[in-house]
């Protein structure tokens, strides 16, 4: 008996010594396809302060909190299992979903550019309507329905560098990243949202933090003019990578050598400007590329609307 219970128990430890070294794969994984989705991040985390625009303050936190569990609903009942399901069973459609969603990344960021030259504001549009609950209930929708691009993009990405692993390693790790991305997307958007009446508060407290109170609500639309700059040319820079290195996939790679071969020429050395070079070659293929996009979108009948 005591020797059965000893061969259990070397059995409970070598599982649990499993478990802890999947868990460690799960996490290492997890860590190096979330840096391949930085970009996307980025972009998601400069969009969706827009939503809020228009509302009551005291709505904020609690849409950013719906557009959350939006959000986190996008990632793990949706597109997890599709996800799982192409990498099973069609593979090699995993790089066209891919391209697909950079060509909407590069039509977003070329159309905001658009936007911007023609002086558009969005904005202005949408504090028409009077309703606050049907104006609150508009923004969540649509922010969920970015997000849900957004994610997409995020899990096909993550799932792209996850080719060769076991199923149950993809389906971690997707869930692992979904869920951290989601959760710290939306805990930085809560922060800058609120940034505002943070300041407020410290203004009308006294003493040395009213100054910085002062300055954080004249820093708000610097901060979120800024952040909007930054979330366009993240889609395109993202967006573009992804079509050259899908396109050399497909064959056609002499864009992606040509930025590569610039890139080296240029940074002598030095990874931080082979880096930048790299990122402007794709945000200019990307701008390209969603430039056509824009054209087409506006030339058909009534696209301009």
């Amino acid at each position: 008996m005591p020797g059965g219970l000893v061969a259990l128990l070397d059995d409970i430890a070598a599982l649990a010594r499993l478990a802890a070294a999947s868990a460690d794969d799960v996490a290492a994984a997890a860590g190096k396809a979330g840096t391949k989705t930085l970009g996307v991040v980025i972009d998601d985390a400069a969009v969706t302060p827009g939503y809020v625009v228009g509302l009551s303050p005291a709505r904020e936190l609690p849409i950013i909190w719906k557009i959350t569990l939006g959000s986190l609903r996008n990632k793990l009942l949706f597109i997890l299992p599709v996800a799982l399901l192409l990498s099973a069973f069609a593979p090699w459609a995993l790089t066209p979903i891919l391209m697909l969603g950079g060509l909407y990344l590069c039509f977003e960021g070329a159309e905001k550019i658009l936007h911007a030259l023609q002086g558009d504001h969005a904005e202005e549009a949408v504090t028409t309507i009077e309703d606050p609950a049907a104006l609150e209930a508009r923004q969540v929708s649509g922010a969920i329905r970015t997000d849900l691009i957004l994610s997409a993009e995020i899990m096909v990405i993550t799932l792209n560098e996850l080719s060769g692993s076991p199923i149950l390693t993809q389906a971690g790790v997707l869930a692992l990243v979904g869920a951290a991305v989601t959760i710290g997307v939306y805990g930085v958007v809560g922060l800058i949202v609120k940034m505002d009446d943070i300041g407020l508060h410290l203004a009308r407290s006294g003493g040395a933090a009213a100054g910085f109170g002062r300055g954080l609500v004249k820093a708000m639309p610097l901060l979120l003019q800024t952040l909007s700059i930054i979330g366009t040319g993240a889609m395109l820079w993202v967006g573009g990578g992804i079509l050259i290195h899908g396109l050399a996939q497909f064959g056609f790679a002499a864009p992606e050598h040509l930025i590569h071969d610039a890139a080296i020429a240029i940074g002598h050395g030095s990874g931080t400007v082979q880096w930048a070079v790299s990122a402007l070659g794709g945000g200019l293929v990307g701008l390209a590329a969603g430039a056509l996009v824009v054209g087409a979108m506006h030339l058909k009948p009534g696209g301009k609307h």
